[in-house]
């Protein structure tokens, strides 16, 4: 039997814990945070939770124009495992090969970093301004 996207993706990124066979959604815990990984339509999508606050999303969303320039990840807000909340999604074809999943885990991952600190800084957690934003 051949592997699943989500089996090839894990071997891909190194992920220390095995993946059941067959999957077709996995959550990997990385970065003391969770990755959903899912094919649907031909696509392996990756998935990460930001925030349930959504009094946040205007500040938010008022950085998603110009990052969608700079990036692939999409912030989106609607149901991701059984809550709603603001999200970041990337997807790439569930036929790619190591090297198309890797540049996928590592662009996301840093894209789910960047996210991250605009929510920490949305709540006040941090001062930190980067250093360049790109707002429409």
């Amino acid at each position: 039997m051949s592997k699943t996207a989500i089996e090839i993706f894990a071997a891909a990124i190194g992920y220390p814990e095995s993946v059941p066979d067959g999957a077709d959604a996995f959550v990997f815990r990385v970065d003391g945070g969770e990755v959903l990984a899912s094919v649907s339509n031909g696509r392996l999508v990756l998935s990460h939770k930001l925030t349930d606050d959504q009094d946040l999303l205007p500040d938010l969303a008022s950085f998603a124009a110009g990052r969608m320039l700079r990036e692939d990840a999409v912030l989106a807000f609607g149901e991701l495992g059984g809550s709603q909340c603001a999200f970041l999604w990337q997807d790439a074809p569930a036929a790619g090969d190591s090297r198309i999943f890797t540049r996928l885990f590592e662009t996301f991952m840093d894209s789910c970093d960047w996210w991250k600190a605009r929510v920490e800084g949305a709540r006040g957690e941090t001062a930190e301004i980067p250093s360049m934003m790109i707002r429409p």
